[in-house]
């Protein structure tokens, strides 16, 4: 594809263009999508501008930026010309938000997703539930560093928000 897209002859629905959002993946850990991780937090005509609603994980995110730019670069790959990004910050983001579909990528890539009890269940690599937390802290502000005692395998838990 040109790195001019040609404007579509009609509006894609929103059906569509959420679908698009989908494929376009966490900067911080991209085997999940933005949809997934829940900073999507509404898509809308406004006329023949596409208003992209987005929610950070928390409102210094560093990553925010990029998400901005890969949301825009997608979309106008895809056609849309006149599109308009809003930044929301309340409500605060939350864990839940998270996808079920989400959770399941997270730890099937190898993070502990967030659990309600503040702290995971299990080692997302075997499944042991003899874990131990290393650190409160972990590659990001919201994950911690935790280790199985069973197969010794480090891994991050995604704190819960």
């Amino acid at each position: 594809m040109s790195q001019l897209a040609e404007k579509p002859a009609e509006k894609p629905s929103l059906d569509q263009v959420w679908e698009w959002l989908d494929a376009v993946p966490d900067p911080e850990i991209p085997v999940i999508s933005l949809v997934d991780l829940g900073v999507i937090r509404g898509v809308e005509w406004q006329d023949d501008t596409l208003v992209v609603t987005v929610t950070p994980t928390y409102s210094g995110c560093p990553a925010t930026a990029v998400i901005q730019m890969d949301i825009e670069t997608a979309l106008k790959a895809r056609g849309i010309g006149d599109l308009k990004l809003n930044t929301q910050i309340s409500p605060a983001w939350t864990t839940d938000w998270l996808s079920d579909k989400g959770r399941a990528k997270l730890e099937a890539y190898g993070i502990a997703p967030p659990q309600p009890a503040g702290g995971p269940e299990k080692c997302p690599h075997c499944g042991s539930r003899h874990i131990t937390k290393v650190s409160q802290f972990g590659s990001t502000p919201c994950k911690a560093h935790w280790r199985c005692q069973d197969c010794l395998e480090p891994f991050d838990y995604f704190k819960c928000i």
